[in-house]
């Protein structure tokens, strides 16, 4: 197989980083980008060595795969038509805005034998890949993803912003269905959710307490699990995890019968990884590590939970 022909719709915030990436993989020809900012576009184009276009169409026939990093409501109408043309996508998280939008994309995929991978970018941040082989049965699970307000992605509820990368998760360390949600969130500056809590107790006994934010004093990315051997805590933001097993030599330390094991790793490039994954399933013809059900299944908790927020708001009234 020659170099994979590649393109990227969406060329904004995100977007042009996926296209900087293509552009320096050597197994990767980028064939162009797709932006309706011709200014944008012309402008990652020629950084990028590649072709401008105005409308996706333009890229149907000259592409073997697409990333879609084009804002959440669109994503539905731009990778159906990629997948009609037999494209592999990876589109951007939330996979789309509704749930039945993403279960018609994981029929025309499955039907075509196509890839979908979702961009849910944490599950390839070095923190997470440390803790493969740590995690068991999960118990109880906090997150907290506080970011200071920057302006954008306000089109969505934070919700489908922030949390749902959490949610993603906590859906992948857990393993189980959920039972019951409880969530509550506000409005302050856009129009959409602003703050969030969601509390999901899943049928195996679990629970998660999940938090998000866009207009907080500080960034914060932060989770906490506790299993029946240990407490782990990992600070993105900071590169730590903290792990707390028993031990019952340990009679002294901050905790008696405790062990504290604090590590370190490096900040990495999650989007270069998950990037080069997307490029290896395609070529290899295996599923992504974050497939289309995944991306589909952490929609409709993001929904549930954001339809759960109405109904709060509503008997608050």
């Amino acid at each position: 197989m020659g170099k994979l022909r590649v393109g990227v719709v969406g060329v904004g915030y995100l977007g042009k980083f996926h296209a900087q990436k293509y552009h320096h993989m050597p197994d990767v020809n980028l064939v162009g980008v797709v932006d309706t900012d011709e200014v944008q576009g012309q402008k990652v184009a020629d950084e990028n060595g590649t072709a401008y276009f105005q409308d996706h169409q333009s890229l149907f026939g000259k592409v073997d795969a697409i990333s879609i990093a084009a804002p959440t409501p669109v994503h539905y109408a731009i990778a159906k038509d990629f997948l009609n043309q037999d494209v592999d996508v990876l589109i951007e998280k939330p996979i789309t805005s509704h749930l039945d939008d993403a279960d018609e994309l994981l029929q025309i995929a499955d039907s075509k034998g196509l890839i979908i991978q979702v961009g849910h970018l944490e599950r390839f941040n070095p923190a997470v890949v440390q803790l493969e082989g740590k995690i068991d049965h999960p118990r109880f699970i906090e997150s907290h993803r506080l970011s200071i307000f920057q302006g954008r992605c306000t089109d969505v509820s934070v919700v489908l912003d922030l949390m749902i990368h959490d949610i993603d998760l906590i859906l992948n360390l857990v393993r189980s269905e959920i039972k019951t949600v409880n969530a509550a969130g506000i409005s302050v500056i856009s129009g959409n959710i602003d703050i969030a809590n969601a509390r999901l107790e899943f049928v195996n006994g679990a629970v998660a307490n999940v938090t998000a934010s866009r207009i907080s004093a500080k960034n914060e990315r932060k989770l906490r699990l506790f299993q029946k051997d240990a407490y782990i805590s990992i600070d993105f933001a900071n590169h730590k995890i903290t792990l707390v097993r028993p031990d019952l030599s340990q009679s002294d330390g901050i905790i008696p019968g405790m062990t504290i094991e604090a590590l370190e790793f490096d900040k990495g490039d999650a989007l270069d990884d998950e990037i080069k994954s997307f490029v290896q399933s395609v070529k290899q013809r295996r599923p992504p590590l974050v497939t289309g059900q995944m991306g589909r299944d952490a929609l409709k908790t993001a929904l549930t939970i954001m339809a759960q927020i109405q109904e709060t708001s509503r008997h608050l009234m």
